[in-house]
C-alpha cells in the first residue's frame, strides 16, 4: 500500500517537505552530531543526552512519527539513536534499551509506539544490544501538553511501573548497561519516574538518551 501511495503521491521529507524522500540527507545531518549532555529541570538522577534540540526538521520528524503515523521515520530516527549510543556505551558491556512508557490510549491512536519502533531499529545497528519493554504508564495519567513542570511531576508521580517479573526473568545480564530511550525530553518528569521504577525493580540505569530536548 505504501508503494502504491508513493506512486500516486510522491513521498515528502518529514523534516522539510521536499518531495522525493521520506527523510532527506540535508535533514538527516541535523541528527548526525554527537549526543549533547542536557540537564532537565526535573533531575532523573542519571546523565541525560540528546541528539538535537527540539526544533526545525528534527521536531517536525518526531511530531510526524508521533502524531501523523509516519512509521517510515523509525528507520532514520533509529539509526540516529544507534549512532548516539555507539558514542556513549561501554563497548565491553551488553546494552539494554528500555523505551520510555506511553499512555495506552495514545499508543493505540498512533498505531503503536514510535519510540519502541525506533529503539528496535537502533539495536539492528549495535552489536550485543536488545530492547526490553519494561515500563508501563498507569491509569489516570493525562496528556502532558500544556502542563507546567510541577503539574507534569504530579501527573506522573508514582504512575510509571515495570512489567511483572524479576530482572533475571527478562534475561537481562547483571553487567548490562541500561539506557532509557525517548523521543523528547521536556521537564524530565517521565525520565525521573522511569529511572525510579527501574531502580525499584533492581535495575540501575546508566542514562537517558532522547532524540531531542526542548
Amino acid at each position: 500500500m505504501r508503494t502504491l501511495l508513493d506512486l500516486v503521491l510522491p513521498a515528502s521529507c518529514a523534516g522539510c517537505g521536499r518531495a522525493g524522500a521520506g527523510w532527506c540527507a540535508k535533514c538527516d545531518a541535523a541528527l548526525a552530531g554527537p549526543p549533547v549532555r542536557v540537564w532537565p529541570r526535573t533531575d532523573p538522577g542519571v546523565p541525560c543526552w540528546a541528539l538535537a534540540p527540539y526544533a526545525g526538521p528534527v521536531r517536525r520528524a518526531v511530531l510526524a512519527a508521533k502524531e501523523r503515523g509516519r512509521r517510515d521515520l523509525a528507520e532514520p530516527l533509529g539509526a540516529a539513536l544507534a549512532g548516539g549510543l555507539a558514542e556513549l556505551r561501554s563497548a565491553r558491556r551488553p546494552l539494554v534499551l528500555v523505551p520510555a512508557p506511553s499512555r495506552v490510549v495514545a499508543a493505540r491512536r498512533r498505531g503503536g509506539d514510535p519510540v519502541l519502533r525506533s529503539a528496535r531499529v537502533a539495536t539492528r545497528w549495535l552489536p550485543d544490544s536488545r530492547v526490553v519493554s519494561l515500563l508501563r504508564m498507569g491509569p489516570g495519567v493525562r496528556d502532558s501538553v500544556g502542563l507546567t513542570p510541577a503539574e507534569r511531576a504530579r501527573n506522573l508521580g508514582g504512575r510509571v511501573t515495570t512489567a511483572p517479573g524479576r530482572v533475571a526473568d527478562w534475561g537481562i545480564p547483571p553487567n548490562a548497561e541500561v539506557v532509557v530511550i525517548d523521543d523528547v525530553l521536556t521537564t524530565g518528569a517521565t525520565a525521573r519516574e522511569s529511572v525510579h521504577a527501574l531502580g525499584l525493580m533492581g535495575l540501575p540505569t546508566r542514562g537517558v538518551l532522547v532524540t531531542c530536548a526542548a
